[in-house]
């Protein structure tokens, strides 16, 4: 009996995952407290981050919220983090979590006005290196004034669409979630390569997101704390920043062009004739069906899409409560007044927000013991001309592995206690500054784990359908690293 239970309880650890990954985990948490009280939190704190890496890494083995969590319990558990600085994580990103958990959900409600504007384009346009420069700029466009999270759940949304649209055609059904075809699938080699085409879509658009976000104090959170650290307005941030930004921002629309232009790492992929086909005949389906009540659901939509846009941009309330807004409008407007249709809405972006929490714990341990403290006194110990260039590429490196909003805020506020005491002039604090944005921002696009929009899109529905792994998005991220890190170190090493 007794062994009937533990073989259950064996198998009923992280469910139906691999054996060697359930070994792994179980590994990590008999080490943790060991390598804690015997090599100290220093140490620890530094594997415990390691090991979080890698259940992202792992995230289409096992979705990171469990074992993920898992190492963050215990991390707490052992006094490595307290509840209460986790709080303090949580209440400090408050506007982020509200933001996935109604922005998301909203978008939800427009999908069918997102699908019906993005199959226009993808049919319209057939170059497929031009459709790839319009998901880039026009992701950049959007992320400049509005949010990088609220962008890529757009992005999803509209690839989501796309994928389900064949998947109707090809199997009659839209909910074949297989991994992978079986060999004998007459459809197989049409839909590996309809997924490639969307994963090159997809990323670039992604990347697109970080191209916009690095230009404009309302781009990304962490430039939002800048300005108003510096007391930048509008118009003097993207000024102060414009030397770095915009050389990077034609470089990585260069870099996309070249990219599809070559095929490599991942991108080429062309729509073929028979996805194209039945993509057309369903837009014919669906245009012959609609009524005049799904001409005024569409219309509603658009409204309310134009509101967002103006709201966002304006800054008129938090991105979340904006969120909260039109789901209030869109459900209310066209009808949808039964709970279980809204609540199906939640369902993509509710894991996400967990998992976020999850990995505040991990930032907190990287708070409670300075983990990153070393790295900031070698800093502030090179020469003065020298600081810039290295705080950039120690923003970079750091914004891979940990959560850029946090390391913005670690050295903006080390820059700032600097310029306070009278240890730089205000010149130079206005270099450090943009070296910190710019550092966080762009290098960042490393890893999945380097900006939230991009962890999103990793753990999203989305990212099995279309093979979408951790290892893919680093290969597919690898060249726009390289070439946006090299211009903006060369862009800050000319100006500074």
């Amino acid at each position: 009996m007794k062994d009937t239970l533990f073989h259950s309880l064996h198998r009923n650890f992280l469910g139906d995952t691999d054996p060697w990954y359930k070994h792994t985990i179980a590994a990590f948490l008999v080490l943790n407290p060991i390598l804690y009280f015997t090599a100290g939190p220093f140490i620890a704190g530094w594997v415990l981050l390691g090991q979080f890496i890698f259940t992202l890494a792992m995230a289409l083995k096992c979705y990171p919220l469990q074992a993920g969590g898992l190492l963050a319990l215990e991390a707490l558990a052992i006094g490595m983090a307290s509840p209460d600085s986790l709080l303090h994580e949580v209440e400090a990103n408050l506007e982020v979590l509200l933001l996935l958990i109604f922005m998301v959900a909203g978008i939800h409600f427009m999908r069918d006005l997102l699908l019906h504007i993005f199959t226009r384009i993808l049919l319209g346009v057939r170059s497929k290196l031009l459709l790839s420069l319009l998901f880039c700029a026009s992701s950049a466009l959007l992320s400049a004034f509005l949010d990088a999270l609220t962008v890529t759940a757009v992005l999803i949304a509209v690839a989501s669409g796309f994928y389900t649209i064949y998947q109707r055609v090809a199997y009659g059904t839209d909910e074949r979630a297989e991994y992978a075809l079986d060999e004998a699938d007459p459809h197989r080699e049409e839909m590996e390569n309809y997924r490639a085409f969307l994963r090159s879509l997809i990323m670039h658009g992604a990347i697109g997101t970080a191209l916009g976000g690095v230009l404009t104090m309302v781009g990304e959170p962490q430039n939002l704390l800048i300005a108003g650290i510096t007391g930048w307005d509008f118009g003097s941030f993207f000024h102060a920043m414009a030397p770095v930004t915009l050389p990077a921002l034609l470089a990585g629309l260069l870099t996309c062009a070249i990219l599809e232009a070559s095929g490599r790492c991942g991108y080429g992929a062309k729509l073929s004739p028979a996805v194209r086909t039945a993509l057309e005949n369903f837009q014919r389906e669906q245009d012959a069906a609609r009524t005049s009540r799904d001409s005024a659901a569409l219309l509603i939509q658009a409204l309310v899409g134009l509101f967002v846009v103006v709201a966002l941009a304006t800054h008129m309330a938090p991105v979340g409560l904006i969120g909260l807004a039109v789901i209030v409008l869109l459900t209310a407007c066209n009808g949808v007044t039964e709970e279980h249709r809204i609540g199906h809405a939640f369902a993509d972006a509710l894991p996400f927000t967990a998992l976020l929490v999850v990995f505040f714990a991990i930032v907190s341990v990287i708070q409670t013991h300075q983990l990153f403290d070393p790295i900031t006194a070698l800093i502030l110990a090179q020469p003065m001309e020298r600081q810039p260039l290295t705080l950039f590429f120690a923003n970079g490196l750091l914004s891979m592995i940990s959560d850029n909003v946090f390391v913005a805020t670690v050295y903006i506020k080390e820059a700032e206690n600097a310029f306070l005491s009278g240890q730089i002039s205000r010149s130079h604090f206005e270099q450090l500054a943009i070296a910190v944005n710019t550092g966080t921002n762009l290098p960042s696009v490393a890893t999945p784990n380097g900006q939230a929009a991009f962890l999103f899109l990793l753990t999203s529905a989305l990212a099995p359908r279309i093979h979408l792994s951790y290892m893919r998005m680093l290969l597919m991220a690898l060249p726009y690293t390289l070439v946006l890190t090299a211009v903006a170190a060369i862009a800050i090493a000319l100006v500074f």
